[in-house]
């Protein structure tokens, strides 16, 4: 019996954490200033969300490697990035809305599950 409930036990802990497996995760940057872009993921946690009231000119982001794997340039106000084409690690992403330029954090896990903590 005590053999039965510690598999059934460890079987719903490992569902638990399996469940909250997720591609990446992001850091939104909090300032006033960057109210003026919505960046969030979709659903999936697989693509970046970009929107904006006024023109996105320039996206580009910076793996912890220092290198560009994202980089972009275009005139547009909503976009849709795909993630899957950046290394795991972290990125830090800079959109450019001329004159300003919002920065924030994409830490990409990759395809394999990751037990998350969410703050």
């Amino acid at each position: 019996m005590k053999t039965f409930l510690l598999t059934l036990g460890l079987g719903i802990l490992s569902g638990s954490i399996h469940s909250q497996s997720v591609f990446a995760k992001i850091e939104k940057n909090r300032n006033s200033n960057a109210s003026s872009l919505f960046h969030e993921l979709n659903a999936t946690k697989d693509t970046l969300l970009l929107k904006s009231n006024t023109e996105i000119s320039h996206v580009y982001s910076i793996n912890s490697k220092y290198k560009r794997e994202l980089d972009v340039y275009l005139s547009e106000t909503d976009l849709k990035i795909p993630l899957t084409n950046l290394s795991q690690g972290k990125h830090v992403v800079v959109v450019d809305q001329t004159p300003k330029k919002i920065i924030f954090v994409i830490h990409v896990f990759g395809a394999y599950p990751v037990a998350s903590i969410d703050n």
